[in-house]
């Protein structure tokens, strides 16, 4: 059995976060551990608070996973503030952990900042050098590369401005991108781009996309798939739950994806 460790912050309301992470590390058929940076008062509707858990805390959580059961690969993803950053990146240089995922969580779907102002340097410095893949969305990789993002050629120049800040893979998401008619994503890794294509899908059942893309890919990563298969069956599982989610009727905002649906088949 393979493991996969997120570190992120929670959502009450299931469909993001720590939860959307472990429910996707059980359907990808990893064994999913976690270690909570914040926790967040949210619904479908949006966040109506955020509690910050103590860096030192965060750092015994992660000391607690892998000197134990260990971990095959570690996903980020709210971070919250700069010294949880400093200490996820000091845990990460101290058990050698190479195999990262950095979902770069800026601001929630609703508009709520996950990320404080003063921690985005923090971030670009600790923790992209450290990631195997790096995840931003359009507005992501806008506050990253620091240039406006509307076509895909301009998704091509932000991966190469973000690579250059350290990651070995960066894939800008193309989700927001809505004069395309298809979700592109564009995959960077210094020298080569590959572009990875599927049909836009019609819901508001949107909540979670982004932590559930990061953490299937590192999922995928923890079975020893190659970043760029691991990004194509990403896509796939993404794409098929986004389909399955349409059935769901939970809460009256973005709702959730339905993570399991190949356990549970819709007819």
């Amino acid at each position: 059995m393979k493991r996969a460790l997120t570190i992120a912050g929670s959502d009450s309301g299931g469909g993001a976060g720590i939860q959307a992470d472990l429910k996707t590390f059980a359907a990808r058929g990893v064994f999913g551990m976690s270690a909570i940076t914040a926790l967040t008062a949210q619904n479908t509707l949006g966040v109506s608070g955020v509690l910050e858990v103590a860096p030192d805390f965060v750092g015994l959580q992660i000391d607690a996973v892998v000197t134990d059961i260990g971990t095959d690969v570690v996903k980020t993803g709210m971070l919250s503030s700069a010294p949880i950053i400093a200490i996820v990146a000091a845990k990460m240089r101290q058990y050698h952990l190479t195999s990262l995922v950095v979902d770069p969580v800026m601001i929630a779907k609703g508009g709520a900042h996950l990320l404080r102002d003063d921690a985005r340097d923090a971030l670009i410095q600790e923790m992209l050098p450290l990631a195997t893949v790096v995840t931003p969305n359009l507005h992501e990789a806008q506050a990253l590369c620091g240039f406006p993002i509307a076509t895909v050629a301009d998704m091509r120049r932000a991966a190469e401005a973000i690579h250059r800040l350290g990651p070995r893979y960066v894939i800008v998401k193309g989700g927001h991108l809505e004069i395309e008619r298809q979700s592109i994503d564009v995959l960077f890794d210094g020298e080569r781009f590959d572009e990875y294509a599927a049909p836009r899908v019609e819901t508001t059942n949107t909540h979670g996309t982004g932590c559930t893309f990061a953490s299937a890919i590192a999922a995928e990563l923890a079975k020893g798939q190659p970043v760029r298969e691991a990004v194509s069956i990403a896509k796939a599982y993404l794409t098929e739950i986004l389909r399955a989610s349409i059935a769901l009727h939970l809460g009256h905002g973005h709702g959730p994806l339905n993570h399991m649906a190949r356990l549970f088949p819709q007819d």
